[in-house]
């Protein structure tokens, strides 16, 4: 029985605009009113009342709709929010600082990671090596340092569905494309306590990445500093030693501020 606060009309509307995260960035009504159980014109009226308010937009030419730029604002909203991210600020900075490298971290969402903070270092201009990436950008976590870190730390069932929805398309000259060289690949991760991309997700991008942990021991993110071979140009294992230490310092400094006690 429905409760006199619950709203079915906010219900659907909110049903309505899950079906993109699950299901595609691109719409039409007929596959919104099959998702959401309703008939095309209800769900159409749905739809035009969440267009007119920003939440959805619609391409002139094929009719269909994808997510609009106040779910966006909403999103980013939600992030600036975060414990995690206000934590993490001032942690990150200093890193990118020390290091000289872009710092990032992650959340995983599915099989995405998207990442929640980025800083870079005030002391030197670097080099461009982020793909136009931002708070907010999402991409494949098998082919990142901080999806393989977000990855290997899963449970063993929830780990076998992500592995079941990947594609795992080749993106950088190193990815790895078989899912049996993956699962090698995290169970190392897990093993080292840190996770290395070397051009897995482009050509000339490495980096390395550490998982941050909540007060239960939960791993809830990842961060990263990445270089490229343009200034960078000595063994993945040379970046592992100059850049591991203060990594893996700042991860354990942010996990420690969430709560997290290694000797408990």
């Amino acid at each position: 029985m429905t409760q006199p606060s619950f709203s079915q009309s906010l219900e659907r509307g909110l049903r309505i605009l899950s079906e993109f995260a699950a299901n595609g960035p691109v719409l039409g009504i007929a596959d919104l009113a099959r998702a959401v159980d309703l008939n095309r014109s209800t769900t159409h009226r749905y739809v035009a009342t969440l267009a007119t308010l920003g939440f959805l937009q619609q391409d002139p030419d094929t009719r269909k709709y994808s997510l609009g730029p106040r779910v966006v604002d909403l999103g980013f909203a939600a992030i600036s929010s975060m414990e995690i991210t206000g934590v993490a600020a001032s942690h990150l900075q200093a890193l990118s600082d020390e290091t000289g490298c872009a710092a990032s971290m992650a959340v995983l969402d599915g099989a995405d990671i998207v990442y929640v903070e980025r800083r870079r270092s005030r002391r030197t201009a670097g080099v461009a090596v982020d793909l136009n990436l931002h708070v907010g950008s999402r991409l494949p976590a098998y082919c990142t340092s901080m999806g393989k870190v977000l990855l290997a730390y899963r449970e063993p069932a929830a780990l076998r569905a992500l592995l079941d929805r990947m594609d795992l398309a080749r993106r950088g000259p190193k990815t790895i494309t078989v899912r049996e060289q993956l699962v090698a690949a995290l169970g190392k991760v897990r093993q080292a306590g840190f996770a290395v991309n070397d051009e897995e997700l482009a050509p000339g991008l490495r980096s390395i990445a550490a998982p941050i942990r909540d007060r239960s021991g939960h791993v809830v993110a990842a961060i990263n500093v990445a270089v490229h071979l343009t200034t960078f140009t000595t063994s993945v294992e040379s970046v592992v030693s100059r850049l591991g230490g203060p990594l893996r310092r700042t991860a354990a400094d942010i996990s420690h501020q969430l709560g997290y006690r290694s000797n408990m």
